[in-house]
């Protein structure tokens, strides 16, 4: 049975798509595409092996599941993607209401983080659908993530505040932000080590591959949105996919963090599956 790799289909899975279609490993995979929030359930439930999700689903299960070594999608500075949009000034926002999208965990533990330690203003919180304008009708800033966030970044209205927030989370930390993981459930790392190797070097290889070619991973993006090349190849910049110990650094404070603020009950160990080289 081929292994079960699920995909997220928002920009910053892209580089990592396209390599693995240029490399042809989707020959050797079953691929299923699904939203973050969708993809921990569905590994939990057995109908994955592997899947990237938020780091915050990760630590909320991390007694079923294990980690690939080599890969996260992370950022150590801006990511343009998670985006704080706010009415008025991030440190007016004591008491106001703040839209957080749906569609990330991860980033809504973020923004709680941040809004309560490091600009110490603690609003009421209401969980939104990912839509900037009902979401400003409603709450004084909004969360956004992925794409919307991105749309918003390149294009939003100059009289709102943004704040993006992998780049105030190194300002304040001085570390990488590490938003999802690739995770394994553990019983699937026991028994089939050997398919777990072999997906752990393709997604390598398709890394490799994504670092050497943005410039034409970037002109394949600009065909289907209507932003030029140039903000693409910035955005795939300023993505990472590294997981490397600095970065797991990054996830343990983020998760150290989010117990502080009662966002995470526990603090798990963060374990690594084996991959032979």
């Amino acid at each position: 049975m081929r292994p079960r790799l699920g995909h997220i289909q928002f920009l910053n899975c892209l580089p990592l798509y396209y390599g693995l279609v240029k490399n042809d490993v989707l020959l050797d995979v079953d691929l299923v595409q699904a939203a973050p929030k969708d993809l921990t359930r569905m590994l939990l439930d057995g109908k994955l092996d592997i899947a990237p999700i938020p780091a915050i689903e990760y630590a909320r299960n991390a007694k079923d599941l294990v980690l690939l070594p080599d890969i996260a999608i992370s950022s150590e500075g801006e990511v343009q993607s998670i985006l704080l949009l706010s009415k008025v000034p991030v440190d007016e926002l004591d008491g106001a209401r703040v839209a957080l999208t749906d569609t990330s965990r991860t980033s809504q533990v973020l923004a709680r983080v941040l809004l309560q330690n490091h600009w110490e203003v603690t609003p009421e919180y209401v969980e939104m659908p990912p839509d900037l304008p009902a979401m400003l009708r409603d709450a004084d800033a909004a969360l956004l993530i992925g794409d919307e966030a991105l749309r918003a970044y390149w294009e939003h209205d100059e009289n709102l505040h943004a704040y993006d927030l992998g780049d105030v989370w190194t300002q304040w930390t001085g570390l990488p932000m590490v938003y999802a993981v690739w995770a394994v459930r553990r019983d699937y790392a026991e028994n089939e080590a050997g398919a777990l190797s072999s997906v752990a070097h393709a997604l390598s290889g398709s890394l490799a591959y994504c670092r050497a070619n943005l410039d034409d991973i970037a002109e394949y993006a600009a065909r289907w949105e209507s932003f030029p090349v140039g903000h693409f190849r910035s955005y795939f910049d300023a993505l990472q996919f590294r997981f490397e110990p600095r970065y797991r650094e990054g996830l343990a404070r983020y998760l150290s963090e989010a117990h502080n603020i009662e966002q995470l009950e526990t603090i798990p160990r963060i374990e690594i599956a084996e991959v032979s080289t």
